[in-house]
Formats: structure tokens, sequence, C-alpha cells
């Protein structure tokens, strides 16, 4: 807390106060921790981008929560329906879960996968 009352260049109290009404709100959900991908041994990263038949959003969802590499999911607009980033352990890994677990789907007409390099995250 003094961290934040310090970079925003208010009182302790005050930073206290301003979360807690953020938190009541709802506008802050949660708390969280940032990991190295890396160092947590996953080495092949990437985007997947699917395209779906039509109304299987909410059961493509579901499978797709089922497979653990799958660190974030979104359902967008545009040439893609769902964008997927999985973080595998090296990239035979990364293929088994592109052909083996994600275009396993049924409802999953094609997929196109992105190879992440290099993460960057703010601080």
């Amino acid at each position: 807390m003094t961290a934040i009352a310090d970079a925003v260049h208010i009182s302790r109290a005050g930073a206290h106060a301003r979360i807690k009404k953020l938190s009541d709100a709802g506008v802050i959900t949660g708390y969280t921790v940032r990991t190295d991908p890396v160092l947590l041994g996953h080495h092949a990263s990437a985007y997947v981008m699917l395209q779906l038949e039509q109304a299987s959003w909410q059961s493509v969802r579901d499978r797709l929560q089922q497979i653990p590499e799958v660190e974030h999911m979104a359902l967008v607009g545009g040439d893609f329906d769902v964008i997927l980033l999985v973080r595998a352990g090296d990239a035979r890994d990364l293929r088994r879960i592109v052909l083996e677990d994600v275009q396993a789907i049924p409802s999953v007409r094609s997929t196109r996968t992105t190879i992440i390099f290099e993460d960057f995250t703010r601080p």
C-alpha cells in the first residue's frame, strides 16, 4: 500500500480508501501474480486463432478451459472468432496441443498459429 501511495503521491490511508472504494464498486476484481513463462518451463508460446461453426462458442469455450496450457482466451470479431494464448513446454508439446487438443474440438473449423519469440509486459 505504501508503494502505491508513493507512486500516486497520496497518503497511505488515502490509497487504502481509494482501493477499497474501487474494490467495493467491482472495478478491481482481484489480485494476481505475474510469472515468467520461460522460468516456469514454458519454452514455446503462441497465439492460436480459431474459426468456429456458428453458435458454438459456449461449448468450445468449455472444452478449451479443460486444456491447461491455454492461458487466456478471447471471443473476438474479425477474421477469427477466438484467440488463445497457449504456453507449452516445447515446440513438440505446442504442436500436440494445437493439432490434437484444439483441432479435435468438433466445432473448430480452422486454426492459425503465430509463434511468440519474446514476451513483453508492462511493469
